[in-house]
């Protein structure tokens, strides 16, 4: 998947995780606002109360009870926007790992292709090599058949009264066999250098390609390890103290 692909589904899903937030936050709102109208009685010509002093300090205990119940609460539960940052933060860190994995399957496919590109080249390369074996043994056959005596040896046998014309004629066979031979020659060896580039940029890829998913790796075992580490370090949340209960 495209990098700005994940990044619209990254804003998309964070936008409607504001609004389901802002929208549950409403809706508890007015749920509590609703259960106390509802339960709160009805008095009509209430009575003038004074409060004794034993009613003033359980109010004020009561009331300090409910403090300490609201500070005891986790910090999530009294702030919706963190949650949901911390929901966006796990997303954020799953799409960074899907990004990472998704790169590294694509450098694989690369490494996977360059092997095979080598391959193939190698074997052209061979088969290069062999043809310009061959032919370099039959260039030195035509350079051995040129000498003067081996030309006279060849043409012994035919029946003419001018030898020499026929020797000639063997020498100008023997000169563009060999010309032929060279041309092949300089061609196969374009091909054999050719080769020989490719090959080095191809090995010089699967090097690099090596060397990046090596990184990853290592780079992927020590944030497991860092994870690990912190998550072991991590202190354990402090207990609420326990409100004495008034007698």
């Amino acid at each position: 998947m495209p990098k700005h692909s994940m990044r619209k589904l990254v804003t998309a899903v964070l936008a409607v995780i504001l609004m389901l937030g802002f929208l549950l936050v409403d809706s508890s709102a007015q749920k509590r606002r609703r259960r106390r109208r509802s339960t709160a009685p009805r008095i009509e010509n209430p009575a003038i109360y004074q409060p004794s002093p034993t009613d003033n300090a359980n109010s004020s205990e009561d009331t300090g009870n409910k403090g300490d119940t609201n500070a005891t609460r986790p910090a999530e539960a009294q702030d919706p926007v963190r949650v949901l940052s911390n929901q966006v933060d796990k997303l954020t860190d799953k799409i960074t790992q899907m990004e990472e994995s998704q790169r590294s399957l694509v450098d694989l496919e690369r490494l996977s292709r360059a092997e095979s590109r080598s391959a193939a080249l190698r074997g052209e390369l061979r088969d290069v090599q062999a043809k310009e074996a061959d032919l370099e043994a039959k260039a030195d056959q035509v350079e051995y058949d040129l000498k003067p005596e081996n030309i006279e040896r060849a043409t012994a046998g035919y029946g003419t009264t001018h030898p020499e014309d026929v020797r000639e004629q063997r020498r100008r066979q023997l000169e563009n066999e060999k010309q032929r031979l060279r041309r092949q020659l300089d061609q196969l060896a374009i091909s054999h250098t050719r080769l020989d580039e490719a090959i080095a940029t191809s090995d010089a890829e699967i090097d690099r390609l090596h060397k990046k998913l090596d990184a990853a790796e290592q780079a992927d075992i020590q944030n497991a390890k860092t994870k690990a580490q912190s998550g072991g370090a991590t202190p354990p949340a402090p207990q609420p103290t326990p409100t004495p209960s008034p007698h």
